[in-house]
């Protein structure tokens, strides 16, 4: 059993509040939900800054391969978002010995 976590740290656009920041990220992390529904989706970070977000991305897989592939796939999909920047991108994969 393999578990795949992805941390993508994000820029916002033009965003001037929280509120503009949940109308954002919001539909961002159900877009992940619905193209991969075997993920976990969720903002983990940066809660109370307006123009920056963090999201995690967890899978289950009994494969490294597909673990990798699942999340380059999420990776991809935030990073072609024009409304946002990605910043960096943290990969992590953990087996079952670890």
């Amino acid at each position: 059993m393999y578990v795949g976590s992805l941390t993508l740290d994000i820029l916002l656009g033009d965003v001037r509040s929280l509120k503009q920041k949940r109308s954002v990220v919001r539909p961002l992390i159900a877009e992940l939900q619905r193209r991969y529904p075997s993920v976990a989706v969720a903002e983990t970070g940066n809660l109370d800054l307006h123009r920056r977000a963090e999201i995690g991305v967890a899978v289950v897989s009994a494969s490294a391969g597909n673990c990798k592939e699942v999340l380059d796939a999420c990776e991809r999909m935030v990073a072609f978002r024009p409304e946002i920047e990605l910043l960096s991108a943290r990969h992590r994969l953990y087996n079952d010995e670890d």
